[in-house]
């Protein structure tokens, strides 16, 4: 990747009392909200009071707020409808970073943002390192690529935190949509060559207050900003995904009295078209997290707990 030169500040002294989330009404700045209150005091604005895709209001409200940190979690994340309709993704996913990464350079604070597996194209048969050059295969995944890339190339104190198969039990995600399916229909169709690792919101939340956490700790001398890949161990398809889902619920004895579906039948990608590829292949590699930040990731299916 071609950069520009990045200028750098030396750290100040990482005290947290005024945190700027955006995204805080979605799957994972909800469970941020929590995790984060024992750094600082946070400020979630609403979508339409910190609108991404308005970014000189961005710039202005930044400024007039003055945080010690932003964190990101706010995104443009509907693939398929991206592919027809890129710009707003472009300005929110690409752009907006940009300027949260300007302000925060000038500032001199830290900036956390989320990235995706689908910055790569699948065809790798291993779980993709944070060395391993990004190739997207979908718009969703050019335009997140392009957040990561104005982070890195504009500030210094700065966390990309790539991660994978969203999920939580609110919003609308591969869960929620399961949960009802399993109400409404006897059979259902799951894509089983996909390959990935489901991860629950509130780890993200849990390990993104970890890491800000030991950050407050850290020498001086080590600099562990940059890149992370953020999943939980273990990696399975979709398929695999939804009979875990069964299976759960039906422990949990949450839905008994309800469920229509008999049976989930595997299918290939080939069975299921979308507007956007998918890559078949988007496990990632956490070695470097686990090592740097001594984080203990749980099993995927721990998150459906």
């Amino acid at each position: 990747m071609e950069s520009v030169s990045k200028r750098t500040h030396k750290s100040r002294d990482p005290k947290y009392a005024k945190i700027l989330l955006t995204g805080g009404t979605g799957q994972v700045g909800r469970e941020l909200q929590s995790t984060l209150r024992s750094l600082g005091d946070v400020w979630a604005p609403s979508s339409d009071e910190f609108d991404l895709a308005k970014t000189q209001s961005l710039r202005d409200k930044v400024q007039s707020f003055r945080p010690d940190l932003i964190i990101n979690s706010a995104a443009s994340t509907d693939v398929d409808k991206i592919e027809s309709e890129p710009t707003l993704a472009h300005i929110v996913n690409g752009e907006a970073p940009k300027v949260l990464a300007e302000e925060a350079y000038n500032l001199n604070i830290p900036l956390i943002h989320y990235s995706t597996d689908y910055v790569f194209d699948g065809a790798k048969s291993e779980p993709y390192t944070e060395d391993d050059i990004p190739n997207p295969i979908n718009v969703y995944g050019n335009t997140k690529l392009a957040g990561e890339r104005a982070l890195q190339e504009t500030c210094d104190q700065y966390l990309i935190l790539r991660t994978s198969w969203v999920f939580s039990r609110r919003g609308r995600n591969f869960l929620t949509t399961m949960l009802r399916l399993f109400q409404e229909r006897e059979e259902i169709s799951v894509v089983e060559d996909q390959l990935g690792a489901p991860t629950s919101a509130s780890l993200l939340a849990e390990a993104t207050a970890q890491i800000l956490g030991d950050l407050r700790t850290r020498d001086e001398s080590e600099d562990r900003w940059g890149l992370y890949h953020l999943t939980p161990r273990g990696q399975t398809s979709w398929y695999g995904f939804a009979q875990e889902i069964l299976k759960k619920e039906i422990e949990r004895n949450q839905l008994c009295n309800q469920l229509m579906i008999k049976e989930i039948h595997p299918i290939p990608t080939s069975a299921y078209p979308t507007p956007a590829r998918r890559p078949k292949n988007s496990s990632l590699d956490t070695s470097k997290l686990v090592r740097e930040f001594q984080i203990e990731l749980p099993k995927w299916e721990k998150g459906l707990l």
